[in-house]
């Protein structure tokens, strides 16, 4: 059978919903929400509206039950209109999919229908202050006290932490068991002993909300673990092995919208008698930032194509992420380049792009991470 590059009519679709959102909803309050440094709520209830928030959720759930590919096409187009408003999109799935990968039909019953009747968020809480890439060596505790486990610690950098109708703890029942002794907890907004702290002062990504979560003796209904004691590490690798990806989408929609706004600006410049645009320095600028972004989303499709067909897929996600995220920084780059000093003032998107793709490269595992990952699989690690 011919490898069949087309979408499909369903997937245009939903290419063209998603578009047209980014262009009307999100661009235009783009900038205004990174200054203010606040997440608008307004738009979280428009994707809501239109079925592009939680829609990976299944259909018996009441998400639209999407796949990987259709997950990262409107990935693109939201990243487009601004990063740190799709992360909020993005980091709901990330909250949603370990329930998806190992909750009971019980479980997601009740949480994932918290998060599609109605504008809701979720979360996943995996690093600490003090451990960002070693995932195993975390310090928040769960003892097990009966029917509930009881979590002491914190959590840092969680994206939706404060918004979210739940989140997925991390924690261990045992520090020397390393990944051996790490649970996945369903922890609830409201619940006692819980509390969110919003971090401020990012460099970008500035329309998501990212939080600090305290536990003090946080109790925690033994119903809400994910799996059997033991497995969180295994669900959290395997969620961040499909997250990835997503996160590949938004880089090459950053830059998609980098190079939409460096084409536009070369035409309008002019300098020396004419416009930059015909001067073959800029044009090779041009050409590589296009390269790049076919490149890197041609990649992204193959990974999410590998997860949707049920294939191994934790190397094509780690080369996506960190190929992406990487060309997108230095499109975004060559963006401000090309705009000359006006780039580096805030009346122009460039600087802004920069800003927020940089923290692609930093989170769901750094780029180091991936690569890591990445020689492992060809030395059969």
């Amino acid at each position: 059978m011919p490898v069949d590059f087309s979408l499909t009519e369903e997937q245009r679709q939903l290419q063209k919903l998603a578009r047209r959102f980014a262009r009307e909803q999100i661009a235009p309050i783009a900038a205004e929400y990174d200054a203010r440094e606040e997440v608008p709520w307004q738009v979280v209830e428009r994707l809501h509206e239109v079925g592009l928030l939680n829609a990976i959720v299944p259909e018996e759930y009441g998400g639209m039950g999407l796949g990987m590919l259709e997950e990262v096409i409107i990935g693109e187009e939201l990243a487009w209109g601004c990063m740190g408003i799709y992360t909020i999109a993005m980091a709901s799935d990330l909250g949603i999919t370990p329930l998806l990968l190992a909750g009971t039909q019980a479980q997601k019953a009740r949480f994932l229908r918290k998060v599609t009747q109605k504008p809701a968020l979720a979360a996943f809480a995996l690093s600490e202050p003090g451990n960002g890439s070693d995932a195993a060596a975390l310090r928040t505790r769960a003892v097990r006290e009966g029917d509930y486990y009881v979590l002491n610690g914190t959590k840092t950098w969680i994206s939706n932490g404060g918004e979210a109708e739940w989140v997925v703890v991390f924690a261990t029942v045992n520090p020397e068991a390393r990944h051996r002794g790490v649970v996945a907890l369903v922890v609830e907004k409201g619940t006692p002993g819980f509390t969110a702290h919003k971090l401020h002062g990012k460099m970008g990504q500035r329309a998501s909300g990212t939080y600090e979560l305290v536990f003090e003796d946080c109790r925690v209904p033994a119903e809400n673990l994910l799996g059997q004691e033991g497995d969180g590490f295994k669900i959290a690798m395997r969620t961040l092995d499909k997250t990835r990806i997503p996160v590949a989408a938004g880089s090459v929609g950053v830059a998609r919208r980098a190079l939409e706004e460096a084409t536009r600006y070369a035409k309008e410049r002019e300098a020396f008698g004419k416009p930059i645009a015909q001067f073959q320095a800029i044009q090779f600028k041009l050409a590589e930032m296009l390269m790049g972004i076919e490149t890197a989303r041609a990649y992204t499709y193959y990974a999410a194509w590998l997860v949707d067909t049920g294939q191994p897929h934790s190397h094509a996600a780690a080369i996506a992420k960190a190929y992406a995220s990487e060309m997108a920084f230095s499109v975004a780059n060559q963006a401000i380049q090309i705009h000359g000093g006006y780039g580096y003032m805030r009346e122009y998107p460039v600087e802004k792009l920069l800003r927020d793709v940089k923290l692609n490269q930093i989170y769901e595992g750094t780029n180091e991470i991936q690569r890591l990952i990445i020689a492992r699989h060809i030395l059969g690690q």
